[in-house]
Order: C-alpha cells, then sequence, then structure tokens
C-alpha cells in the first residue's frame, strides 16, 4: 500500500536529515579523464513553476522529469497545504518525486492550517508571494537562516501597489517572514527598476487574481520560463518585446508536462568537460530555452569544441548537449549576458581560473544577495586553491593559468558554492575537502554520485542513474 504524500514527504525528509549529518563533506581528486554520458535533474525553475500552475489549474496534471530537490518539494508540499494535492507515481530513492499527478483546483485554492516552509528557495518564495497575494484568507511563508536575510522588496512593492496585505515579519527590513491578510487586487501598469525573472513571475501570478489587465514592462529580457509555461496552461498572454500583459480571470487549463534537464546543474559537467583536453561528454534532454543558454555562448568563446541537438517535441526547448575538452582562453563576461547568466558564475569563475589569460566579470552585483555573497565566496576559495582572482563590489577580475591546489573549503551553506569547487577540486593537486555540502540537495539531488562516477573514470551509465537507490 502506498504511503499518503503528506507521511511519505515527511519521511523523505528524515532521511535526508540522517544522510546529510554522515554526507556533510565531498572529498574530490584530481581526474584526468572525464568520457560519459547521462541526464541531469530536471530544471529547478520550472518544477517550482510546474508544481504551482498545475495546483491552480482546471484538472489533472502529470508532470514528467520534475525535479525532487528540497527547494522543490517545499513548493510542492506548500501547494498541498493550499489544497491541490499530489500522487507520487515515481520517485528518486530518499529525496522525492520524479513523476506526478497534480490535481488542479481551478484557481480556488484553500487556508493553510499553518506557515508555508520555502526551505532555501528564494524562487519558491517570491512565486508563492505572487500566488498568496490575492487570496481570501491569511497565510504565511517562512523560510531558513538564508532566506529569511534576503531581500523581499521587490515582490512586496508592486504586489502592494496591486492592493495586496503583507506584512514583512523578518529581523532585517523587508525581509521574511511574509504575512498575507485578504485582499483584492487591481491591476498595474508595472516598469520593473531591476530585471528580475522571479519578480516578473511574482506579478504575473497575482495578475491572474486581479481585476483587469496587468502590464509589466522588463528592463532587458529575462528568463521566460512563466511565460512560456503558462501559454502551456492555456493562459493568453499578450508579448511584445520586453513588455508583457495579462488578463486576470483565466484558469490555468490541465495539462502533461515534460520537465527538461537543468542547464544550471548542466553547467558543471559542461566547464568540466570543457576544460579537461580529450574528453567527451554527452548530456541528455536539457533545458535550451534561449533565455538560459549564455553558458553555452560563454564556453565555446573560450574555446570549447561544444554541439548541441535539438528535440523539437516539447513546449520547453531541450536536446541533447555534446562537449570535447579543449585548452580555454579567458574571456569578457558581457553586460547583457550576466541576467541569463547569474547562476552559472560561480562555475565560470572555477573555468576562468582554468584557462588561460584574463576574465573580468562585471555588472553582475546581484551575486551578492543570493545565497551567499557569490562574489566574495567565489573569490576566497579561488584564492584559497592557488587561483589569483581581484575582486570589485560589482564582480571579478580572474587571471587564468596558475595550478590549483587541493584544500579545505567550505560551502558557505550555498549549493552552487559547492559545486563550482567541487569541479574546481577535480583539477587541482591533492585532495580537496568541501564542507557543509548538503545543501547541494536544494538544486542537485545525486551529485555526489554523479562526481563519484567522474572522479572513478567511469563510463558505465548505470553509475550515472539517479532512479536507484544508490
Amino acid at each position: 500500500m502506498r504511503l499518503d504524500n503528506g507521511l511519505k514527504l515527511r519521511k523523505i525528509a528524515a532521511i535526508r536529515s540522517n544522510t546529510s549529518s554522515r554526507m556533510s563533506e565531498l572529498r574530490v581528486f584530481h581526474t584526468s579523464t572525464l568520457k560519459a554520458e547521462f541526464s541531469v535533474p530536471g530544471d529547478k525553475s520550472m518544477s517550482h513553476r510546474a508544481a504551482i500552475l498545475g495546483g491552480l489549474s482546471d484538472g489533472i496534471c502529470t508532470i514528467h522529469n520534475f525535479l525532487p530537490s528540497e527547494d522543490c518539494v517545499n513548493t510542492l508540499m506548500a501547494m498541498q497545504a493550499l489544497g491541490a494535492r499530489h500522487e507520487i507515481l515515481d520517485e528518486m530513492p530518499a529525496h522525492g518525486p520524479l513523476k506526478l499527478k497534480l490535481h488542479g483546483q481551478s484557481m480556488s485554492l484553500s487556508a493553510p492550517a499553518a506557515p508555508m516552509d520555502c526551505g532555501n528557495s528564494g524562487t519558491g518564495m517570491r512565486l508563492l508571494a505572487g500566488l498568496l497575494a490575492g487570496q481570501k484568507f491569511n497565510s504565511e511563508l517562512l523560510g531558513d537562516e538564508s532566506l529569511s536575510g534576503r531581500p523581499m522588496g521587490r515582490i512586496t512593492l508592486p504586489l502592494r501597489q496591486m492592493g495586496a496585505r503583507i506584512e514583512t515579519l523578518g529581523e532585517k527590513d523587508g525581509c521574511a517572514p511574509l504575512r498575507f491578510q485578504p485582499a483584492k487586487l487591481s491591476s498595474i501598469h508595472y516598469e520593473m527598476p531591476v530585471a528580475s525573472a522571479q519578480v516578473k513571475s511574482a506579478v504575473l501570478l497575482a495578475g491572474l487574481f486581479a481585476n483587469g489587465k496587468t502590464i509589466i514592462i522588463q528592463p532587458a529580457t529575462t528568463r521566460d520560463h512563466t511565460e512560456r509555461m503558462m501559454a502551456s496552461f492555456g493562459i493568453e498572454l499578450e508579448i511584445e518585446g520586453n513588455h508583457i500583459a495579462i488578463q486576470g480571470g483565466q484558469t490555468p487549463k490541465a495539462c502533461n508536462f515534460i520537465v527538461p534537464g537543468d542547464i544550471s546543474s548542466a553547467a558543471f559537467w559542461l566547464v568540466a568537460a570543457a576544460a579537461l583536453p580529450g574528453s567527451q561528454l554527452t548530456l541528455k534532454k536539457v533545458g535550451l530555452n534561449p533565455t538560459r543558454d549564455a553558458i553555452i555562448t560563454v564556453l565555446k568563446r573560450m574555446g570549447a569544441s561544444i554541439t548541441v541537438a535539438p528535440d523539437e517535441t516539447s513546449g520547453e526547448p531541450m536536446g541533447d548537449i555534446k562537449i570535447t575538452g579543449a585548452l580555454l582562453k579567458g574571456t569578457t563576461i558581457l553586460e547583457e549576458e550576466v541576467p541569463n547568466l547569474i547562476d552559472e558564475i560561480p562555475v565560470i569563475a572555477v573555468a576562468a581560473a582554468l584557462a588561460s589569460g584574463h576574465t573580468t566579470i562585471r555588472n553582475a552585483r546581484e551575486l551578492r544577495v543570493k545565497e551567499t555573497d557569490r562574489i566574495a565566496t567565489v573569490v576566497e576559495n579561488l584564492r584559497a586553491m592557488g587561483g589569483v582572482v581581484e575582486e570589485f563590489e560589482d564582480g571579478m577580475e580572474i587571471e587564468g593559468g596558475h595550478p590549483l591546489r587541493g584544500t579545505s573549503l567550505h560551502s558557505f551553506g550555498d549549493h552552487r558554492i559547492a559545486m563550482a569547487f567541487a569541479i574546481a577540486g577535480l583539477f587541482a593537486k591533492g585532495e580537496t575537502v568541501i564542507g557543509g555540502t548538503d545543501c547541494i540537495n536544494t538544486s542537485y539531488p545525486g551529485f555526489s554520485r554523479h562526481l563519484a562516477a567522474v572522479m572513478s573514470g567511469s563510463s558505465d551509465p548505470s553509475d550515472y542513474d539517479l532512479t536507484s537507490a544508490s
């Protein structure tokens, strides 16, 4: 007999807690070869959105390749607390659902019995804030210590302009927990001061519950997963350049949705293969959304040999990425590339340290307010490994070609820092030990298994299979 989903996910959380206490560090050794073909887990951004839109839809949705990370499971549980139950059809052992059925509530959500925990997920909290802003009941969103220190003013400002009644209860001004009181929303014409897909998405979700047509103007193109996924769920949008409009009162149509592999997770292996001459790597069914593929553009500019085989069968672009290792050279990250490369910059900094010449990363001040100050943490860890890097308020300049040495590092509780420096460890002399790596489960459950397979030089596909027990 199958466990009810609430009990099942509580058991998974207990397993995670026990596992993380035993496996809170990664030990990484130099590797001289990388010849493999495998799939990375489902896209984190799309899994959040699939859980929300499926829960709002007018029927039963089947979601394939859902990311069973802590962040996405927290959003799924929040939707369940709001009345949108789900059934797990397939799962990753000790982590969570890979395939599930979502029972949509036709835009009529229920009051939650308790505050909803977003864990470490800024995406989950900001998107759910847009959803909760126009409800008829009280609700509250909270997060862990890191999330509770991250600014929420970018979303509370436009949502309050729409009529939302939001209190920020954090120790820091404008930070979580977020408390919502019943409110009726009106449409707004909102010019975003900063390019942010999370802010745009929060306003679009709130716009579904608002009277009239909500118009958003972006200062620059940002990730368009919300717009594409809303279209897949039958929601009509008006899009002209960076102007987006949504008419309130629409109900998403139930559908089946395939989540592509996460290109931000693929980026770690793309860098590892690109910087290792003679390597041959194929990553299967990775998301190729044009607002997310700047990592491929940058690595090609650095000299990487990359070919892409698109798969046109899905609403979201996806395909196989093949990469052959070569000697990399430094580059300058262009200002217009930064918004769609922001999550990949830590591992690009590692690629820069392995390349010849200088790499300049500027106009990336947003990195200061991620899970950690990613400018400071990247600089600190690179220097600890023997890298030469100059820090700026909005970025860094890296002088490549200096040999990296293994040492003890910390993740600072940031999943992307942990994984970026695990990749650096593959190129370092000696052993690299990274502490506090349980945070990796927020976006890439199974990363340690893929890392172990790479370090062993394995080309056996079963070594990379995350659907079976480790």
